[in-house]
């Protein structure tokens, strides 16, 4: 997965429009254009398609984290330059409040099934033994089971 399609399905699963998106972004101290963020999240085969580097996905994520859980006291994290797969799952799980059990529940929406050990496993330190890398697959997996929960659920809000 690249860092341009974990944009574009966030914004899609939790329904965010541009004015959200820059906000998001401000949040993580990074004033974005609409232009830019326009330019992210175009398909790789337009030709105004712009990369979307790991440390702009990294400020979008801390500032995701910022929006549903609060600015925390004092300094701001630094967004981290170099994301993987665990990192991006773990600051998704940050800012959802998601535990263990709601991380299976939400894999067994996409007909996943995983352990809590193993879930457990991707948020270790990598120097631990049992520290597993989190592959594309269980993200792209795990990113589709928030939007069957989260689009749902903003779509549910919307009616009432």
């Amino acid at each position: 997965m690249t860092n341009n399609d974990i944009l574009r399905r966030l914004r899609y699963t939790f329904d965010f429009n541009d004015k959200k998106m820059i906000k998001i972004f401000g949040l993580g101290d990074l004033e974005a254009t609409r232009a830019e963020i326009s330019d992210w999240l175009k398909k790789p085969t337009d030709p105004a398609h712009v990369l979307l580097t790991d440390q702009n996905l990294a400020i979008f994520l801390n500032g995701f984290i910022n929006l549903k859980r609060g600015k925390r006291e004092g300094e701001q994290p630094k967004p981290e330059r170099r994301l993987n797969n665990n990192l991006i799952f773990r600051k998704l799980k940050i800012a959802l409040s998601l535990r263990d059990e709601d991380i299976v529940n939400i894999l067994k929406l996409v007909n996943l099934k995983v352990s809590k050990h193993e879930i457990n496993a991707f948020f270790r330190k990598p120097t631990q033994s049992q520290y597993r890398q989190c592959k594309d697959q269980i993200l792209r997996n795990f990113i589709h089971g928030l939007q069957l929960n989260y689009r749902d659920l903003t779509n549910d809000e919307e009616d009432e």
